[in-house]
């Protein structure tokens, strides 16, 4: 009952979120969801990808979107009349529907007999010392087996961090020519 309770309310921000047009409450209600996804990881006891939701979800993320905003506006532009793309809520449903479709195949919760509880959990538990010649475990599995995927997530959020740094450089005009904070550019 719980879990339906957090499914419900996650939507409900989601949609919220989408429906705002001030971007600063939609920021705050990111956050929230960001939030709701860490209780939900905490509640499917995965305690490592919670902390990380709630750290960069809705900590760091959090902080950027505002940052953003008040350098850019609180409001969203009205589209143009043209410009609106109807069909975008259509594919968007049809990608909902795949992903539901697409959990049809996975094992139940918890279910012993599941794939990673047959070949992968052994694996670590059997092998990871004489592999990574780590004796802790659950280092072995996050510095050497999941290397590749921490090195991605690092890359996304450098990147990402990069990028808001890279918009929000304030521009202004001095003298009829552009300047950057500080200095002229010729």
């Amino acid at each position: 009952m719980t879990e339906i309770l957090l499914l419900a309310l996650l939507v409900v921000t989601a949609l919220a979120a989408v429906s705002m047009r001030n971007l600063v409450s939609a920021g705050m209600i990111l956050a929230v969801y960001s939030l709701l996804m860490a209780v939900i990881w905490t509640d499917l006891n995965a305690v490592d990808v919670a902390f990380t939701e709630a750290a960069v979800g809705a900590g760091i993320t959090t902080v950027l979107l505002i940052a953003t905003i008040s350098h850019t506006g609180r409001k969203e532009a009205p589209s143009r009349p043209g410009r609106r793309m109807k069909f975008i809520p259509l594919v968007m449903m049809l990608m909902a529907l795949a992903l539901i479709y697409g959990t049809f195949g996975m094992p139940n919760f918890g279910d012993p007999k599941a794939p990673a509880n047959l070949h992968v959990a052994p694996r670590y538990i059997h092998r990871s010392q004489d592999e990574t010649a780590v004796t802790n475990m659950v280092t072995a599995v996050l510095a050497s087996y999941r290397g590749y995927d921490t090195l991605g997530e690092t890359t996304v959020i450098f990147t990402a961090g990069t990028c808001v740094m890279l918009l929000l450089r304030r521009r202004r005009r001095k003298h009829g020519k552009e300047t950057k904070r500080g200095g002229t550019t010729g």
